[in-house]
């Protein structure tokens, strides 16, 4: 008796996969829930666990096939017989790769990668994560703590860098091609779809942060001790938005063919920077959610961006978007729409610049702000009353709480 593996389904937004690594081989003993391979899309990565306790067939996709959803990827002997005998199975019948495999630590997908391309021992290094789980983090810890430099005769010694294959013919100007990941190759398709579809315009503006910093620093520990949850800027900025947006609703709309969504909730994408490259996960209904909220939420969006264990749910939809290009030393910039959604604001490095303040001149932690809409649905008035609207909250936090 056989059982099929298929491609599970896929979200609507999501056409295809692609076959990143195999996990098992054909012949290999599985049990059920153990995951066999790593599928890519444009999203995140998914694993492909067995259904049921067996030995695999065949692979009916490679590695680097793309395959849709439902497309058969491998079969399952289910019930084979204990007596026989493969190459690697002990005399008493239990497969060698199950026990060497039974003990083996959990291992996240970007993680796991990682270890096999470098030819590591997944033993040695410690995980982090829950249960030990060792995440990619991990790995990069690890090889960082161990990296010593091999001997020139040592054969065996590992390379943590090798040299990348010259495709000129000039000695000492190397090249090397890599295929694009799924993520960065849909990341491109979505830059010049929105530059293309949208009539983009980006309006600029500061903001005086003392009032938020001396906040923080006044209430931080208490924070953190009751709700558990670094209290950072990004929640200010998240209250600051929604309260904005409320206000200007054409902000949080979107254009479906001839018509205007206008959304009666604040789902807010927040820009993620991860291993494979610039995820946006989505924080759902903001306006119901308390800062400590929506500090934990961001949180368990950026470890989960770190082990590429972001969800389809957690990066669909959306009416917003931020992004904090400040944490990259970024001073200012014209962030992209996040299509369908109309407008995104882009937070930047804050940087103590002198600034006139009732007629004196002082020293105070300015940052950029950059609001980029689609001028197609929103007025530039609406989009810059909205993006003074923020700075208003932001310098006067007090609004958030009295919703002024």
């Amino acid at each position: 008796m056989s059982c099929e593996v298929r491609v599970p389904n896929l979200p609507e937004s999501v056409a295809d996969a692609t076959v990143a690594t195999w996990h098992k081989q054909p012949g290999d003993p599985v049990r059920a829930g153990e995951n066999l391979l790593d599928l890519e899309t444009d999203k995140v990565v998914l694993e492909v666990p067995a259904p049921l306790d067996g030995v695999l067939g065949a692979h009916q996709a490679r590695e680097g096939d793309i395959v849709q959803a439902d497309t058969v990827l491998a079969l399952i002997e289910v019930g084979a017989p204990k007596s026989a005998r493969r190459p690697g199975v002990e005399p008493s019948g239990a497969p060698l790769a199950s026990i060497l495999t039974m003990n083996a630590p959990l291992i996240a997908p970007a993680a796991r990668r990682l270890v096999k391309e470098m030819n590591l021992d997944a033993q040695q290094i410690p995980g982090s994560g829950k249960d030990g789980r060792i995440h990619k983090s991990d790995v990069v810890a690890w090889l960082d703590e161990s990296e010593t430099p091999a001997p020139e005769h040592d054969p065996d010694a590992l390379t943590l860098e090798p040299p990348a294959p010259s495709l000129s013919s000039e000695a000492g100007r190397p090249e090397q091609r890599v295929p694009m990941t799924r993520l960065r190759a849909r990341i491109a398709e979505r830059l010049v779809q929105a530059q293309q579809n949208a009539a983009l315009l980006t309006t600029f503006n500061e903001v005086n942060l003392k009032a938020v910093i001396a906040l923080r620093e006044t209430y931080k520990g208490l924070f953190e001790t009751r709700h558990g949850a670094r209290l950072g800027f990004m929640s200010f900025f998240v209250k600051a938005a929604v309260e904005a947006l409320q206000r200007f609703p054409a902000l949080n709309a979107a254009i479906d063919g001839e018509e205007i969504v206008y959304h009666g909730y604040f789902d807010i994408g927040i820009a993620v920077s991860s291993p494979r490259g610039l995820v946006v996960p989505i924080l759902r209904n903001c306006d119901q959610l308390s800062m400590a909220d929506i500090e934990q939420g961001i949180a368990n969006f950026g470890q989960k961006a770190k082990d590429g264990s972001l969800s389809y749910e957690e990066l669909s939809g959306g009416t917003f978007s931020i992004t904090n290009g400040g944490v990259f030393g970024s001073l200012l910039s014209t962030p992209i729409l996040n299509p369908p959604q109309s407008a995104i604001l882009g937070m930047h490095k804050i940087q103590e610049r002198p600034i006139v303040e009732k007629g004196q001149i002082v020293i105070a932690p300015m940052m950029y702000l950059a609001l980029t809409y689609d001028h197609r649905l929103i007025d530039g008035r609406d989009a810059v009353q909205c993006l003074v609207a923020i700075k208003d909250t932001l310098e006067d936090p007090a609004r958030l709480v009295l919703q002024v």
